[in-house]
C-alpha cells in the first residue's frame, strides 16, 4: 500500500514572477496646504481656526508661494504621508541615500521566506548609455540587446532562487540563505516623509521640464518618484503648483 504523499520541497513548487513595474499606494497622511498656512502665520497672527486661513485663497496662494520662493523651508514640514513602495532592492539602496525628513521600515529576509518577484526591465526601458559619467544619455537598445537581456536576467534569477531554495529546504538561515539573492529582486517597505522632504526626492530623483537644475535620475527610482508626487500633488495642490512655478527646488 502506498503511504501519504510526500509534500513538494519549496524549490520545485516556486515559480519566479517577472516585473517591470513599481507600485506606490498613499496608505495614510495629515497633509494639506493649510498645514503650511498655519505653521507660517503663526509666527505673525498666532493660532488661526481653518476657517479663517481660508477666507482669502488668493492671499493663502500668495503666501505659498512666497515662502517657496525665498526658501523658507519649515512651514512645509508639519505635514505626514506615508507610501506603501514596491520595487527592487537596487532601488531602494539608492532610495535611503535620502535620510533627512525620511522613515523607512522594509520587510525583513531574516525573518520570512521572501518571493521570487524580480525585476526585468520592459520595452520602453532604454538600455545604452552613451556619454561619459556626468555628460551622458540613454538611448533605446536593438532587439538583440533587449532579447539578451531579458534571457541573462531571467536565467540567473532562477538559478539564484533555486539555490536559496536549496539552502532553506536543507534547513540554513533564511538570513544566510538570502545572500544568493540579486538585487534585481521585489522587496516593500512603508516610507513616511513630509513635504519639505519629498521635494529635495523629487528635486533629485526625477526629470521634469521646469526644473532648475537638472537631474538625471535612474529610470526605475524615477518611476517610484512620478507616482509618490502624484499622491502629493492631489493633496496639497498649492503647495505643489509653488513648488512647480519655482522651478522644483526644494525650500
Amino acid at each position: 500500500m502506498e503511504g501519504p504523499p510526500v509534500p513538494p520541497t519549496p524549490h520545485e513548487t516556486a515559480k519566479p514572477d517577472f516585473r517591470s513595474d513599481v507600485t506606490v499606494d498613499l496608505v495614510k497622511h495629515t497633509a494639506s496646504d493649510s498645514d503650511v498656512l498655519w505653521a507660517a502665520r503663526v509666527s505673525t497672527a498666532g493660532e488661526q481656526s481653518l476657517e479663517e486661513l481660508s477666507k482669502d485663497p488668493e492671499r493663502s496662494k500668495g503666501l505659498i508661494n512666497y515662502l517657496m520662493r525665498d526658501r523658507h523651508g519649515s512651514p512645509f514640514e508639519h505635514n505626514s504621508m506615508t507610501f506603501f513602495i514596491s520595487a527592487p532592492i537596487f532601488v531602494f539602496r539608492e532610495f535611503m541615500r535620502h535620510r533627512v525628513g525620511w522613515s523607512y521600515n522594509e520587510e525583513s529576509g531574516r525573518y520570512r521566506e521572501l518571493e521570487p518577484v524580480f525585476y526585468v526591465p520592459g520595452e520602453s526601458r532604454k538600455l545604452v548609455q552613451q556619454g561619459r559619467p556626468g555628460k551622458y544619455e540613454f538611448v533605446e537598445g536593438t532587439q538583440e540587446q533587449q532579447e539578451l537581456t531579458t534571457r541573462a536576467m531571467e536565467g540567473s534569477y532562477r538559478q539564484a532562487y533555486e539555490a536559496y531554495q536549496e539552502m532553506l529546504a536543507a534547513g540554513v538561515a533564511r538570513e544566510v540563505a538570502r545572500a544568493v539573492l540579486p538585487v534585481g529582486l521585489y522587496s516593500s517597505m512603508y516610507a513616511t516623509c513630509n513635504a519639505r522632504s519629498l521635494m529635495h526626492f523629487l528635486g533629485l530623483r526625477t526629470q521634469h521640464e521646469l526644473a532648475k537644475v537638472p537631474s538625471f535620475p535612474q529610470r526605475e527610482i524615477e518611476m517610484v518618484g512620478e507616482q509618490m508626487e502624484a499622491h502629493w500633488a492631489r493633496l496639497m495642490p498649492l503647495t505643489y503648483a509653488a513648488f512647480n512655478n519655482n522651478g522644483r527646488v526644494a525650500p
